[in-house]
């Protein structure tokens, strides 16, 4: 009986894998016949499982979704990243979620292996979670779900948008996919009445169903999507722009550049290319200095020729200038 069930649990664990088996292959992985195999699939369609298969040379079985939730089968790793995905859940921008999280972890905890407990617990206690801020952006889970719904089901979708001044509007969009970033939810879609893409925060979204009708889908406007919705909220988005050059790798940059205040792209090993926008050029340029990083503009002039004035400005600022040693009229110091 003992060899039965554990043959089972493996069965269970393949078929877990949202993968077709052959017969034949199932046999062979757990070293019984295939006769077994359909009696071993017979007895979890008995426990609950919807175990489906097909007939013919190409058919199998595979596991389908049923109308409960049936146990699952993780390996050490797979369970290690439940765990911590569910730690971190709580902190990702989406209201709703913290308390179902901390049940769901509760229940897996309580089931894991003393050295995975171990594992998942040293994780917790010697990090600390960067907080989002009181009053920062969050979307509910519920609007997340509704939204990535009518994505998949090319279904039109109605709603109240507020800009960020928090003027209001009304839009009906196609929508096409969500973008996230470590804080943010976006939506990218069609925006019938502009009759362009456009991206909306999710946090500012607040849904007005009836939806629909379905729509045809459109060929989106960039294959990377979030390199798009990325130049669009840190640099379309702004009235003054700017291109720079920084004297620094790109994956230095990208430790102090986040997809939200601007994109990077490659020059050379030494340097990268920082596209980026702000609400005015000096809110620009102040940006662009609290970077600490050396720069050269690309465009637009009018950015450098703004510098070029803050610097003889900020020259003045320092009084008469000292003339250097071994000019005229000055003195060298007594030996």
């Amino acid at each position: 009986m003992l060899e039965t069930s554990a043959r089972l649990l493996r069965l269970l664990s393949l078929l877990q894998t949202h993968r077709e088996w052959t017969g034949g292959s199932l046999a062979d992985r757990l070293g019984v016949s295939p006769r077994t195999v359909r009696r071993d699939v017979d007895r979890l369609r008995e426990l609950g499982y919807p175990v489906h298969s097909t007939t013919g040379t190409a058919g199998g079985y595979q596991l389908g979704a049923g109308a409960e939730l049936p146990p699952l089968l993780l390996d050490d790793e797979e369970a290690v990243a439940v765990a911590v995905g569910l730690r971190g859940a709580a902190h990702g921008g989406i209201e709703g979620i913290t308390e179902s999280s901390a049940r769901a972890l509760a229940k897996l905890e309580q089931v894991l292996p003393h050295r995975l407990r171990r594992r998942v617990g040293a994780l917790t206690e010697y990090t600390v979670p960067m907080l989002r801020a009181p009053g920062g952006p969050a979307v509910g889970a519920g609007v997340l779900t509704e939204l990535a719904h009518a994505c998949r089901d090319l279904e039109r979708l109605r709603f109240r948008y507020a800009a960020h001044d928090g003027t209001p509007s009304r839009r009906e969009v196609e929508p096409h996919r969500l973008v996230t970033t470590h804080r943010r939810w976006y939506l990218v879609g069609w925006d019938l009445d502009r009759e362009d893409w456009r991206t909306f925060r999710a946090d500012r979204i607040t849904l007005t169903p009836p939806h629909g009708p379905r729509f045809a889908p459109r060929t989106p406007p960039a294959e990377d999507l979030a390199a798009w919705v990325s130049e669009g909220v840190s640099t379309r988005v702004y009235a003054a722009r700017a291109t720079v050059v920084l004297r620094v790798p790109i994956e230095v940059a990208a430790e102090r550049i986040s997809l939200s205040t601007g994109t990077l792209e490659a020059v050379d090993e030494h340097s990268c290319l920082l596209r980026t926008g702000g609400y005015s050029q000096e809110a620009l340029l102040v940006h662009i200095l609290m970077l600490g990083m050396d720069f050269e503009v690309r465009e637009p002039p009018e950015l450098a020729a703004h510098i070029s004035r803050l610097r003889d400005r900020l020259t003045r600022s320092l009084g008469s200038p000292v003339p250097p040693r071994g000019s005229p009229g000055v003195r060298p110091p007594a030996g």
